[in-house]
């Protein structure tokens, strides 16, 4: 949702979504966010759908449509943050600016007011604050505009003669009015200005007319409920809880219940009238109480009586189990599209793209030490402000007693040893003995002080424990999705949001016993193929998935590859011919998208070149690489994908079969019902071509059978035929077991039955191809007569040959007759 594509635009695709097989629309925030915003995460506003995504009467318009097409509506939610970056859109946070801790909304946010003497700091300048001024790059006016007036008056008569005060002190809290709050429009009491940021003055503190002298800005901003200071000062002297590592999002205190209440006022509202049907709940690992907020929401709206389902996008370790005491339907699905990938990766290529791997680096790097070293550069820059408060935190003894400097340096090594993005206290304990070992184990210089530490995590009820389990999810999500994920390139496929890339492939049975897990304990959980977070979409990773089965094939043409462009790192250079591999749609103008693909992974990983201080010269490289890409490198780069596009077709057929016809409930990412070839974000919030999936589900529904090609419409006529199935005849997915495969090749074929469904699907097509197709293997059917939902064909239960029901498509969807 966004405003090239917003409510009414939705409600226009709805008769589409219903022919496709859809049941629910799953839709992106709509809550009013930053002007601008394609994703809606940045919310300014939680109190109004967004204006230019419709507004509310585009809610109902579209809540009308999905209703009268028999479809449910479910929305993400964001109550972990609101985004400040034009305070000037955001009331609650212009109110705390305008007020300072006197606001109404002073406890809205989470802010250490202490730290910052009584203000809130804002690292936002890109210079020295004393730099800034003096250049006249900012700007303080009074409400309206100025008159003319002389620097001397305006000095006299700005002063707030009601209390005095040290000059380089804010004023002191002025308690506003019972039914006052700030217009960021009226701006009623002046505004500072830098650059496009635009931020309140507090009451009796104005010039009386526009100026940038450096004596009267001086004068204004000591007076004021918040502090301007250079960006890279921000992991110092941050006095709010941010969003990962994103200053512009501030963190939301919705453990409280009248932020709850004022934040949840118009979802609530959405539930009330019918308009909503489910909630999915954004990074609730933030909260200071994730189970609290989920029993707080179930009560607001009626759970379990209603039966509404709340989602939560919680990413699960590979191992970890969702808290099972949670009021949730389960994950959003990371962890079924980890275990769909891997069931298609070749376990044979492990051993050589490893040494590929080595080759490049000079040396080998297991998974486990790299993310120890990328998660404790996390912790010792961008969440060091994060760190520095729970220094304050610490009690009063262990802190006198560690010093500042020794425990930020135990802190530090105990986060970036913590195994999962978090514990929930009193349970997962355990998490934070194994990482107190850990960390000893690394660092035995900090032992005595990771054993004082370590049991002050456990502590559950703590404002330390609360905070430290706030903050090992940032460790965790940049060390290793954002850093780690950008330097491992053995098989990016592998790089995956809440993946182990060390979890190289899984066995056939390894995924029937996950499959079977689902269906016992999380049976309308989300699962997931790609999403707006994925790092790669579901079909780049599928054709990246054959590498595992060429190997060899792959150093030889990454080496002529490399001879024709190179950034000079070696495992970035795989990582990013494995995106202009992963990405190619012959014919495609790829070069804008690949270039900003290249300089944000050059970025994240932090080798060469990074967010902060840019190289121009590596940068360069990089984008010479992509330039080589599209331009004298292509014929290489199209013979390969030539090689590995039919083999990667399969694979991504096989992956939505599992998806489609597997425990849970799958979240077909929008325009996904075709091959989609996307990147990491915003390459995967692309707008959509609806009238293309149209016309050809209508030619499917005329009774076309593509083949599977370029066109994607094979794709298609999988994901309509199975959406349907399950729409029309959800008693057909009741239980989940596994079918036997018999046969020579019975490696290359994993069949499961739903309970009156069978799906079968091909694994490792390059070795099947290699040892001359399916022979004699067969697939044993339950009793009975079948009909294959994608070709028509009937079959009857017992032996039935994979040669002849995977004879046109590498998948087949079995419904009982």
């Amino acid at each position: 949702m966004r405003a090239e594509f917003d409510l009414d635009a939705a409600a226009d695709v709805v008769p589409y979504l219903r022919d496709l097989g859809v049941d629910w629309a799953y839709l992106s925030p709509i809550l009013q966010a930053t002007e601008g915003s394609d994703h809606g995460y940045d919310v300014v506003d939680p109190t109004r759908v967004d204006a230019s995504r419709g507004g509310p009467e585009a809610l109902a318009r579209f809540s009308a449509a999905a209703r009268a097409a028999g479809l449910g509506t479910l929305i993400d939610l964001v109550p972990n943050h609101q985004g400040v970056a034009a305070p000037e859109q955001n009331p609650w946070w212009w109110d705390v600016l305008t007020f300072g801790r006197a606001s109404r909304h002073a406890e809205s946010f989470d802010i250490d007011w202490d730290h910052g003497d009584g203000r809130v700091v804002l690292p936002v300048l890109g210079a020295e604050l004393d730099e800034v001024i003096a250049a006249g790059e900012l700007v303080v006016a009074p409400p309206g505009g100025g008159g003319g007036v002389s620097d001397a008056e305006e000095m006299a008569d700005s002063e707030d003669a009601t209390a005095p005060r040290h000059p380089q002190q804010p004023p002191p809290p002025q308690e506003p009015a019972a039914d006052e709050e700030t217009s960021p429009e009226e701006a009623p009491y002046g505004t500072a200005r830098y650059d496009d940021l635009v931020l309140p003055l507090a009451p009796g503190t104005a010039p009386l007319r526009e100026t940038s002298d450096a004596s009267a800005v001086r004068d204004v901003l000591a007076r004021q409920h918040w502090q301007l200071a250079f960006w890279r000062r921000a992991e110092d002297v941050l006095n709010y809880r941010r969003f990962f590592t994103v200053t512009s999002l501030a963190g939301v205190r919705v453990e409280r219940p009248e932020v709850f209440d004022a934040s949840h006022t118009e979802v609530l509202r959405w539930v009330r009238e019918g308009l909503v049907d489910g909630l999915r709940i954004d990074h609730p690992d933030g909260l200071a109480d994730p189970g609290g907020y989920l029993d707080r929401l179930a009560a607001e709206t009626s759970r379990p009586a209603a039966a509404m389902p709340i989602y939560v996008e919680k990413i699960l370790e590979p191992g970890e189990q969702l808290p099972g005491w949670w009021q949730t339907d389960g994950t959003t699905g990371y962890d079924a599209l980890g275990e769909i990938d891997r069931v298609l990766v070749d376990p044979a290529g492990e051993a050589p793209l490893t040494d590929l791997d080595t080759a490049l680096r000079g040396y080998a790097e297991p998974w486990a030490e790299l993310i120890a070293t990328t998660k404790r550069e996390i912790a010792d820059t961008s969440q060091a402000a994060e760190v520095g408060r729970l220094i304050r935190n610490l009690p009063a003894p262990v802190r006198a007693g560690l010093g500042d400097d020794l425990a930020r340096d135990a802190l530090a090594e105990l986060l970036a040893a913590f195994p999962v993005y978090r514990a929930y206290l009193p349970a997962g304990t355990d998490h934070v003995a194994h990482a107190a070992a850990e960390a000893s184990t690394r660092r035995p210089d900090l032992a005595a002080a990771i054993d004082a530490l370590a049991p002050l995590a456990a502590e559950a009820g703590t404002e330390f424990s609360r905070r430290f389990m706030q903050t090992t999810g940032p460790v965790m999500a940049k060390g290793v999705e954002d850093r780690a994920f950008y330097r491992y390139s053995r098989l990016t496929s592998l790089t995956e949001v809440g993946g182990d890339p060390a979890h190289f492939s899984a066995s056939v049975d390894e995924l029937h016993e996950a499959f079977a897990r689902r269906q016992a304990a999380w049976p309308h959980a989300l699962t997931a193929l790609t999403t707006h977070d994925t790092k790669r979409s579901e079909d780049s990773r599928a054709r990246l998935a054959v590498l595992a089965e060429v190997p060899e094939r792959w150093t030889a043409v990454l080496g002529d590859l490399r001879e024709v462009a190179s950034t000079g790192d070696g495992p970035l250079d795989n990582l990013l011919w494995q995106a202009v591999v992963g990405a190619w749609v012959p014919g495609a103008d790829l070069g804008d998208r690949l270039h900003a693909y290249a300089e944000k992974a050059a970025r994240e990983g932090g080798v060469g070149t990074t967010w902060e201080d840019p190289d121009a010269s590596f940068e360069a490289r990089v984008h010479g690489l992509v330039d080589a890409a599209v331009g004298h490198a292509r014929p290489l780069v199209e013979r390969f994908v030539a090689e590995i596009a039919a083999p990667g077709r399969s694979n991504g057929l096989a992956a939505k079969l599992l998806q489609l016809a597997g425990p849970g409930v799958p979240d077909v990412y929008q325009g996904t019902e075709l091959w989609d070839h996307s990147l990491v974000d915003p390459d995967n919030r692309r707008l959509v071509d609806i009238d293309l999936r149209r016309a050809l589900l209508a030619r499917i529904d005329e009774g076309w059978m593509p083949e599977v090609d370029d066109t994607g419409a094979a794709k298609l006529l999988l994901v309509t035929r199975a959406l349907r199935l399950r729409r029309d005849r959800p008693e057909l997915f009741v239980r989940y077991a596994p079918l036997p495969v018999v046969g020579a090749a019975r490696e290359h074929a994993l069949a499961f039955d739903r309970g009156g469904v069978i799906a079968v699907a091909t694994r490792l097509p390059v070795g099947l191809s290699a040892r001359g197709g399916w022979g004699g293997t067969t697939v044993l059917v339950p009793a009975g007569d079948w009909r294959d939902e994608l070709t028509g064909a009937e079959v009857s239960g017992g032996l039935v040959p994979l040669a002849t029901l995977l004879d046109r498509y590498p998948v087949a969807l079995l419904a009982r007759v």
